[in-house]
């Protein structure tokens, strides 16, 4: 019970700050061998892997395409051992000022406190809408 009780309380820091906009706590606490996993069939829906494309092939392009600052704020935590999910509501606006409020539910896995894999389940459909290919 105390490892899910410990990740949970770092998901819910982490989200604590993306709720402000502030990304770094995330990037910080992901593993070099950290992978994201987007759903669906867009263009940016893969397997990121490694903490390096993670940063420069999935959040830099989402950078590219919203105004700052970027807020994720979480509506519920369910930890479960290694497992976190976290329900989330993103409220964001393109640079071509497009409202972008996305749902997620994002599946984390952690290990010794460090984030080790992500699956974001979203709304694809906004996704290619809103803010169209990774740039």
């Amino acid at each position: 019970m105390t490892q899910a009780i410990e990740n949970k309380k770092l998901m819910q820091q982490i989200f604590a700050e993306l709720s402000k906009g502030n990304s770094r706590p995330l990037t910080d606490s992901m593993a070099d061998e950290f992978t994201w996993t987007v759903i669906g069939t867009t263009m940016w829906s893969r397997k990121f892997t490694g903490k390096k494309a993670v940063i420069e092939e999935l959040l830099a392009p989402l950078r590219a395409k919203l105004t700052p600052p970027i807020i994720v704020t979480p509506q519920r935590f369910i930890a479960d051992e290694d497992i976190v999910a976290v329900e989330a509501r993103g409220k964001n606006t393109t640079k071509d000022a497009k409202s972008y409020n996305n749902t997620y539910c994002f599946v984390f896995r952690l290990s010794a406190g460090q984030l080790q894999e992500v699956t974001e389940y979203t709304d694809t459909a906004l996704i290619t809408s809103t803010l169209g290919d990774l740039p």
